[in-house]
């Protein structure tokens, strides 16, 4: 029997039923504890955060079981897309991100759907506002330490064995079985390992008929080894180009009432969310997603407009008072504009205030470096606070940028560096925008080395992968607040 010691944790029927009865009972377990846990969090700072605020503010208690009647809304709402949605599995707990975005997500929602149902049942003046907000920002805050908790809680035990998502059998080559436990090491993902079983190696001069039969031998091996495990899924671990080996083994352990699984393969890791997407008959496996759906593309451009306008509504003195100053200062145009590339490649001018002497848009555009002499006495202090970029309010509310994205740059530049750094391009899958996530953690400004822009470049594919209104309201206040979003600004 061909099956590897390292990985053949168990062998006797009747410790596998315990090892199976055990992992059911703990997946149960978990999903009872983060479901009534999930429960008992909203419901309690809903009791809590009522009381607490009007004692705070109104010196009573309030209505206490109006506190508790809303908290329970709030649980069934939050906790039923969850249900539907298989959150509550163990397989989703192993790593944090992304509960960070679909708990945030979530949670505003079940506060849009309190609000509206409070509206449509004449209660809504019933409510503190100032409770509301309370009760907002302290759930999402516990909900979230909750959950990176229970994260390191399930990481933890699965290092110990304790617990396991899935418990798998591999069935292919040595090397690719070797590969896939070397580079990807099991445990941590929460995968158990039950047993593997390795394709017998023949000579490349070997029959069709004699590879044939080695694999009939091997494919039988296999199948009664996994039908005494019992495994939840089989993984082949062979190249997805050998087809005809694919089609046989899938054929053979069909048989057996566990999922079977091709095993990854390397350029998936190249990918975010590669996902098996079905068109009628037709199965592709989808390797990347668009960048942002039309959904979000309108929920982007109604931001950017209530936003962008809201904005260039209360700067506008500080706009005048600038312009005058620049006019004031040295001889020229208030405004810059330059080439840029957005959306798609497309070229648009972008409105910046004027803070040099000279307005470069050719094929070679200088980058703007410490002490510069073209800058103006005016235009450094704009650009030390970011002021010079203001009038690209007008470019947002006309559509060719948004208020956050990746920088746009020079035209010059963007031919330069699309030709020296991987996946440059991909920076134009979005809008560009006034200011980024690459410039609130400090990559902003002159880069006269790849290190630099390559990290821009990180930072920017980092933001287009994980966009949200969240996240782009989070780096419109870290752009205003934060000193490192000043930094290097010359």
């Amino acid at each position: 029997m061909n099956i590897h010691d390292r990985y053949g944790l168990v062998s006797r029927i009747d410790t596998n039923r315990a090892l199976r009865r055990w992992t059911s009972l703990s997946h149960a377990a978990f999903f009872g504890v983060i479901l009534l846990s999930d429960i008992a969090i909203v419901v309690a700072m809903s009791w809590l955060t009522g009381v607490g605020y009007h004692l705070a503010v109104y010196n009573q208690t309030g209505d206490m079981v109006s506190f508790l009647e809303v908290g329970l809304v709030a649980a069934i709402i939050f906790v039923l897309p969850n249900l539907f949605r298989g959150e509550y599995a163990i397989s989703n707990f192993f790593i944090f991100k992304p509960h960070l975005r679909r708990t945030i997500g979530l949670w505003n929602v079940t506060m849009i759907y309190l609000l509206a149902l409070g509206f449509l049942a004449h209660i809504s003046a019933v409510y503190s506002r100032g409770w509301m907000i309370v009760y907002y920002g302290t759930t999402i805050c516990l909900l979230l330490a909750f959950r990176y908790m229970i994260v390191q809680a399930t990481l933890f035990s699965s290092r110990i064995g304790v617990i396991s998502a899935q418990r798998i059998f591999l069935f292919g080559t040595g090397k690719h079985i070797g590969d896939f436990v070397t580079r990807y090491k099991p445990h941590t993902l929460g995968v158990n390992v039950v047993g593997c079983r390795f394709l017998t190696p023949l000579p490349a001069r070997a029959s069709a008929q004699a590879r044939r039969k080695a694999l009939a031998r091997d494919l039988k091996a296999a199948a009664a080894s996994a039908r005494m495990l019992a495994p939840d899924a089989i993984f082949l671990m062979m190249p997805w180009s050998d087809t005809e080996t694919i089609d046989h083994c899938v054929e053979t352990l069909l048989r057996l009432p566990t999922e079977i699984h091709l095993g990854v393969e390397p350029i998936l890791d190249r990918f975010e969310h590669p996902q098996l997407s079905k068109f009628g008959a037709m199965a592709s496996l989808r390797l990347a997603r668009e960048p942002i759906s039309r959904l979000e593309r309108l929920e982007k451009r109604a931001f950017d407009l209530i936003v962008g306008s809201l904005a260039l509504l209360l700067l506008t003195p500080v706009l005048i008072i600038v312009a005058i100053a620049i006019k004031l200062d040295s001889p020229g145009p208030v405004f810059f504009l330059q080439r840029r590339l957005g959306f798609n490649q497309r070229p648009f001018q972008i409105i910046k205030f004027r803070s040099m002497r000279t307005l470069e848009d050719g094929s070679v555009v200088p980058q703007a470096k410490k002490d510069d002499p073209r800058i103006t006495a005016v235009g450094a202090w704009l650009r030390r606070w970011n002021l010079d970029e203001l009038p690209q309010l007008f470019n947002v509310i006309m559509g060719d940028m948004s208020l956050v994205g990746p920088r746009p740059h020079a035209l010059s530049h963007d031919r330069e560096y699309e030709r020296r750094i991987a996946l440059y391009a991909r920076r134009h899958n979005v809008k560009p925008g006034i200011t980024g996530w690459a410039q609130i953690h400090g990559f902003r400004g002159e880069t006269n080395t790849d290190y630099k822009m390559c990290k821009r470049v990180e930072y920017d594919l980092y933001y287009i992968d994980n966009r949200s209104l969240f996240l782009d309201l989070r780096i419109l206040v870290w752009t205003v607040i934060s000193p490192t979003s000043y930094r290097n600004a010359y």
